[in-house]
């Protein structure tokens, strides 16, 4: 990867460059004048080429690349003029400067990439120092020991850049000559060549009485120091070339350290009041992101009919949530029962509403869920399957009042893990190692990394933001559904099917299934439900459809993740 100024004033010219860059994973910063390019250079020292429009408002290319030839510091830096002019005697003018090649526009792929890999084989800042290996052996020490004197002398530039400022104004040359012979020596014993030829300009400047130029010697002297420092340190990289996506990666690999080395043995890592305070700040229910742009599009398409928008809410734990709660706060005149259906709730948003929503969503990147074997679709498979056989159960079991809302209460049941990726997108990923390595449910991760579960952040999220009581008992006790005080029935319906799914591998939620199915009969969701339905009602036969189902759905659900 190299470092490449661009400077050029047109705008169509950087995006284009830009776009080049990027196919060869490049980094690009771009100049429009020759000034803000002088102020790039020797700020951020690990430029690699200059690539040189010479047609520029104010101060043209020539006498930019004039000004480049003549600074000690700057005079190796490989220069690629690519411009509009093919004039033979500015042609031959910039060929004089030791400029790397002439160009003329437009832009070539093939050209650029050449160029590039000219500039890196050995890079100009290189051209200021005597090789370590065969400079050591000359002088008869070690590496580590020039190391050190290079270490020295950046200390030693850096502490008299004020005493050759104030040169300007005591005009003291017997003092001078003192500090020059001190800082000389040290540059000679280190091999650093650009400080003791910018000394001896210095020496020129007091020989012909010109004190007054000290005044502007800052920026050569932090130069000076910019160029060790990146000489001692080859990974070194100025912050003003880190691009956005790569200051978005360095950032998440510390949060990504931070939960991945908890050690959570005496304490979850989140206080709980945080968590609590981000639950407040969360602006409404997480949405995967290509969920999101999906429904997006959807909701933008004007549709003449809002059918595929239902099918996309309805299919969706995020969206589904979401709607259901946006629905729930609009005002309904004497209406004061909460709307349990996704449907019935889109249809009351209506196309206008739904595409204000679409573009307010509180976004999860898909990427954070990636844990092998877990994935957004392998979840996604899950959710839908528990969904589909809470349907399937109410309907066999002759529930038919439950019918609906068991098939959204399977949706949403497990919504919070959306919830955790929102606030700590690398959360997840520690919690299903931990899971693993100790050999402990998921929830138990959950609890001793965060001090609550993912069902218990959904439930207090849930409520309050005014989603159906219902849902909230499902999403709160699915998991131990012999504790549910209320809507039992509806709560073991969602759990025996999440615990029939998961053992038949209907998708993966992250929670390790048994290597056998327990019997329907041995689960605490029977238990629930025993009581509830006809005396004459034969179980095994039950069991054997709810297999059968699952493996159908299996089938069905798998086409969307091949």
């Amino acid at each position: 990867m190299a470092n490449i100024l661009l400077l050029d004033d047109s705008e169509v010219a950087g995006r284009a460059m830009r776009g080049i860059l990027a196919r060869g994973n490049h980094r690009c910063v771009l100049a429009t004048d020759a000034g803000l390019a002088w102020t790039q250079l020797r700020q951020l020292v690990k430029i690699d080429v200059l690539i040189l429009e010479l047609k520029l408002k104010g101060e043209n290319g020539i006498s930019f690349l004039q000004r480049l030839r003549a600074d000690c510091f700057l005079k190796h830096l490989p220069v690629v003029v690519y411009t509009s002019v093919g004039d033979h005697n500015v042609v031959k003018k910039a060929l004089s400067l030791t400029i790397q090649n002439y160009l003329i526009k437009p832009y070539n792929d093939e050209a650029i990439f050449s160029e590039i890999a000219k500039s890196i084989i050995n890079p100009w800042r290189n051209l200021h120092f005597e090789e370590a290996r065969s400079f050591c052996a000359q002088m008869g020490f070690s590496q580590e020991e020039l190391r050190h004197r290079r270490e020295q002398l950046k200390t030693m530039v850096e502490e008299n850049i004020d005493f050759f400022l104030d040169c300007a104004s005591k005009r003291d040359a017997t003092e001078f000559a003192a500090r020059v012979a001190t800082i000389s020596e040290s540059a000679e014993a280190a091999g650093v060549w650009c400080v003791v030829e910018y000394l001896g300009e210095l020496q020129a400047k007091v020989a012909a009485a010109d004190w007054a130029s000290f005044k502007l010697c800052r920026e050569p002297w932090e130069l000076a120091a910019r160029l060790i420092h990146c000489q001692l340190n080859p990974e070194y990289l100025p912050d003003g070339l880190i691009s956005d996506q790569e200051r978005q990666q360095q950032q998440e690999a510390r949060e990504k350290a931070v939960w991945l080395g908890a050690d959570v043995q005496h304490g979850p890592i989140v206080r709980p009041k945080e968590l609590e305070q981000k639950l407040d700040n969360l602006p409404g229910f997480p949405v995967i992101d290509t969920v999101a742009a999906g429904f997006q599009m959807a909701a933008d398409g004007q549709p003449s009919s809002l059918n595929h928008l239902m099918d996309l809410v309805a299919k969706d734990p995020g969206l589904t949530a979401q709607v259901l709660m946006s629905a729930n706060k609009i005002d309904r005149g004497e209406m004061t029962s909460l709307i349990d259906d996704p449907r019935l709730a889109s249809s009351l948003l209506g196309d206008l509403k739904l595409n204000a929503l679409a573009k307010a969503l509180s976004i999860v990147e898909e990427r954070h869920m990636r844990v092998p074997p877990i994935s957004w679709a392998h979840f996604w498979m899950f959710q839908v399957g528990v969904a589909r056989l809470a349907q399937y159960t109410c309907k066999y079991l002759e529930f038919p009042s439950m019918v609906s809302s068991a098939y959204t209460a399977g949706i949403l049941h497990d919504v919070g893990k959306l919830i955790l990726l929102r606030l700590y997108p690398f959360g997840f990923q520690a919690m299903v190692e931990y899971s693993r390595k100790h050999s402990v449910p998921l929830h138990v991760a959950e609890k001793k990394y965060l001090g609550w579960t993912t069902r218990e952040m959904a439930d207090y999220f849930a409520r309050k933001n005014g989603l159906p009581v219902p849902f909230c008992n499902v999403i709160r006790w699915v998991e131990t559904p012999e504790e549910a005080t209320e809507d039992a029935e509806l709560v073991a319906i969602v759990s025996l099917s999440r615990d029939i799914c998961l053992h038949n591998h209907v998708g993966y939620c992250g929670d390790t299934p048994k290597d056998q199915c327990p019997p329907i009969g041995d689960t605490t969701a029977w238990s629930v439900l025993r009581s509830r339905v006809f005396p004459s009602f034969n179980l095994r036969n039950f069991e054997t459809q709810a297999h059968a189902y699952c493996r159908e759905l299996k089938q069905e659900l798998a086409g969307r993740i091949k």
